[in-house]
């Protein structure tokens, strides 16, 4: 929402250094609109007083020079026109600008920006000019002052990603994402305990403690650690790594700060990341990503709630990066939100154990958690087990997860799998995963008598049924796993996958198969399918199915966000999910419907020869009744088309006519 005229006048009144009560403000502006400054880092919060930025008062001069007319110019002209010497004061007012969607990277070489167009889409058009507020510091200075951005409809999140990507540098979106990531779970850490600890002052002085007692109560680390919030030793605090962002050691402290915080802190030891003081990582930059992440407020009274902003900025930034890397792991961390969401809104797993055994940055726990929330439960009732390969994206659940207060088992270590199951007791009420899609690589000699192949040996070449017995053997007696495969282990005959998928049809573990659109996922563009087993399918708390497969063909769902990536809409993933429940559901008002869902017995399946694909048995869309009789339709369709030669007819008329009348005038000029 653009900033108002009138809040506009009253920030650029503001000197830098000087607090207001925030309270008269809000009264005036409005919540929203301080909120809004804060977010965007024009205004700074010290308690219960706001002030101006520095870097706010630098981003209104840096917008009066870039040009009103949407072309760009260089960053090395634009400092020589405000006179700045400091790169790095330029990049921060630059990248608060990003950050606030009112400039976007140009396309001049060595780096340019623009304006963004404005809300009557002229190119680079600007908002009217506010009045001069008399005494104010440009009229003062005796400048012109500068036209107020104009603010896009971005959101926080995307604006702050742009703002993020663009002091990338030279790094690598793998490596970069845990710079990012890092900070934002030592920003959000570091509010948490603020705000504790203000709650806690404010107690201590309502019970009357001396004042010269209240210092040594603040600082004692079990009233943080009971009320499960994180201590942070006073050199990790965000306060005092902010005030270092500008040196050169930025990089240095950072990890010091990150190492005090995991002494003190044991459930996240081994998992924050470091190297932040490493020689290829450029200090300049990296303090302004400080300043910039310093502008997010985690806690309720900054903000629209700590955990709303905390999760809408983690996950978007994960699937961001997750869209950047390049290379046949890319994006392999993370399972695009719509896909994690239908599995969960699928399954329901209101309480019991919940099991990943791929379980990249976290996001089937997440997602069960906010189902669980969002539907009236108590996520104490369900327990967060899991495990992860790769020793960098277990750290980046073991952060996401601490982040959002979800207590996992994620072991003590990553390790694969398949060679050193870190649950080997474990049997889970509802299993999610996403495992990797068709993975050659997979076999180790000591697997070949293992107790989990009860239908039969995988292939050494593709673990997907690998995957797919491992999710079986640890499920509970009445347990439901749903899962994410390659579509080729729906039908895929070499080495014995098709014999595997028999025994399990024959077992009656096979509920529910869903064929997914192509483009869901950032590192593959193949289309895919979710499988659903369930052990006792007489009941297990909903109808009797044993005998029966429901088919989903959702091929033609969701909508393309981008050239490569397409998402579900919530309908879709509503329309998927109520045809499952109709089907499994006590006297669900279930019924097949051409083209989309049926529910084949084994016989049918049988006959297909235990080939799973949906579009086999949902057969074709069911064509529109035409009720119209023949004989009406072609008289209808006759005149129509006699009534369009008469318009042509006309039209002609008319462009004779017109033309006639230029060539007279152009007569009359010869």
């Amino acid at each position: 929402m653009p900033i108002r005229e009138d809040v506009w006048n009253d920030l650029i009144d503001l000197e830098p250094g000087t607090l207001k009560n925030r309270g008269p403000l809000e009264t005036r502006w409005g919540a929203e609109a301080t909120l809004e400054l804060l977010d965007a880092g024009h205004l700074v919060a010290e308690g219960g007083r706001v002030g101006r930025t520095k870097a706010s008062v630098d981003a209104e001069a840096l917008w009066a020079v870039i040009p009103e007319d949407g072309s760009t110019i260089g960053n090395q002209r634009a400092r020589e026109q405000l006179g700045w010497k400091s790169e790095r004061r330029y990049d921060t007012s630059k990248a608060l600008l990003l950050a606030t969607g009112e400039i976007a990277v140009g396309r001049g070489r060595g780096g340019s920006v623009r304006r963004i167009s404005d809300q009557r889409g002229e190119p680079g058009g600007s908002a009217p000019t506010p009045a001069l507020a008399q005494g104010s510091p440009a009229a003062r200075a005796g400048k012109p002052r500068a036209t107020k951005p104009v603010k896009d409809s971005k959101t926080l999140e995307q604006r702050l990603w742009e703002a993020a990507d663009a002091l990338r540098g030279n790094q690598e979106p793998s490596e970069y994402k845990h710079v990012v990531l890092g900070l934002v779970f030592l920003k959000y850490i570091s509010d948490r305990f603020e705000a504790r600890r203000r709650e806690l002052e404010a107690e201590l002085v309502a019970d009357g403690m001396p004042e010269n007692r209240i210092g040594e109560f603040l600082e004692a680390r079990d009233e943080y650690t009971a009320e499960n919030v994180f201590w942070v030793p006073e050199d990790a605090r965000w306060e005092s790594i902010q005030a270092r962002a500008k040196l050169p050691t930025i990089g240095t402290d950072i990890d010091t700060a990150m190492d005090l915080i995991e002494k003190e802190n044991p459930v996240i030891r081994g998992v924050l990341p470091r190297n932040y003081g490493r020689e290829g990582l450029d200090k300049g930059r990296l303090g302004q990503l400080v300043d910039l992440i310093g502008s997010i407020g985690f806690t309720e009274t900054d903000d629209h709630g700590s955990d709303d902003v905390l999760g809408r900025v983690y996950e978007y930034f994960l699937g961001q990066f997750a869209g950047k890397e390049t290379g046949k792991d890319a994006g392999a961390f993370y399972t695009p939100r719509s896909v994690v969401k239908t599995l969960v809104e699928m399954l329901e797993p209101f309480e019991g154990r919940v099991y990943d055994p791929a379980c990249g940055s976290g996001g089937m726990f997440v997602q069960s958690a906010e189902f669980v929330k969002a539907h009236g439960g108590s996520t104490d009732k369900i327990s967060v087990y899991g495990q992860e390969y790769t020793d960098a994206t277990w750290r980046l659940a073991k952060m996401n997860l601490a982040l959002r207060g979800i207590e996992a088992d994620l072991g003590e270590r990553s390790a694969d799998t398949f060679t050193a199951d870190l649950h080997p007791d474990l049997r889970a009420d509802f299993i999610l995963a996403n495992p990797p899609f068709n993975v050659s690589n997979w076999w180790d000699a000591k697997l070949a008598d293992d107790p989990r192949w009860t239908y039969g040996t995988p292939p050494a070449g593709n673990a997907n049924f690998a995957w797919v017995q491992h999710f079986i053997h640890h499920l509970s007696p009445k347990g439901t796993a749903g899962f994410v495969l390659a579509n080729g282990s729906l039908s895929s005959k070499s080495g014995g996958e098709g014999e595997i998928r028999r025994k399990l049809v024959e077992a009656d573990l096979v509920d529910c198969i869903v064929a997914m659109p192509d483009r869901l996922f950032f590192n593959t563009g193949i289309p895919v399918s979710l499988w659903f087993v369930s052990k006792e399918r007489r009941g297990n708390g909903h109808r009797d199915r044993h005998g029966e497969v429901l088919f989903i063909d959702a091929r033609k769902l969701g909508r393309m966000e981008t050239r490569r990536l397409r998402v579900l809409a919530n309908e879709d993933v509503a329309r998927i999910a109520d045809a499952y429940h109709a089907w499994r559901n006590h006297d669900g008002p279930y019924e097949d419907v051409p083209g989309f869902s049926m529910a084949a017995d084994l016989d049918e399946i049988k006959a297909h020869g235990f080939v799973l694909t949906p579009g086999r048995y949902v057969g074709a869309e069911a064509a529109a009744v035409d009720e119209e009789l023949i004989v009406d339709k072609i008289t209808r369709l006759t005149e129509e088309l006699y009534a369009e030669f008469d318009r042509g007819s006309q039209l002609e008329v008319e462009v004779r006519r017109r033309l006639d009348g230029l060539n007279r005038r152009l007569d009359g000029r010869i």
